[in-house]
């Protein structure tokens, strides 16, 4: 089993910048790939930005060039930079592990707005 704790999330105005962090707990050295996904009400959850135990990094095309994800996940601790944000980027955010056995985890979510 996999615990998942986000932290970071803000109400902010468009053009600013927030750090999400998460950090896994219990049987970390299953997990294979961390990722961030976000959710509107109304929509279907949409996966953001992804990083492997390589360290090879997937971004959705939206986040491209604006946000940034780090992280080791051999010690299950990922970050995500996110600037120029804008007001289509308020959602919900999730972390999300996943497991050699194909296993996904997730945390309870941390808010994010982007409002003036």
């Amino acid at each position: 089993q996999v615990q998942l704790v986000e932290s970071g999330g803000d109400l902010v105005q468009p053009g600013e910048s927030l750090t999400l962090s998460c950090a896994a707990f219990g049987d970390v050295v299953s997990i294979d790939t961390m990722g961030w996904y976000r959710w509107v009400p109304g929509t279907q959850r949409e996966s953001v930005a992804e990083i492997s135990d390589d360290g090879s990094t997937w971004y959705r095309d939206s986040a491209k060039g604006r946000f940034t994800i780090s992280g080791n996940v051999a010690k299950g601790t990922m970050d995500m930079q996110m600037n120029s944000l804008k007001p289509e980027d308020t959602a919900v955010y999730f972390c999300a592990a996943h497991t050699y056995s194909g296993t996904y985890f997730w945390g309870g979510g941390t808010r994010v707005t982007v409002s003036s």
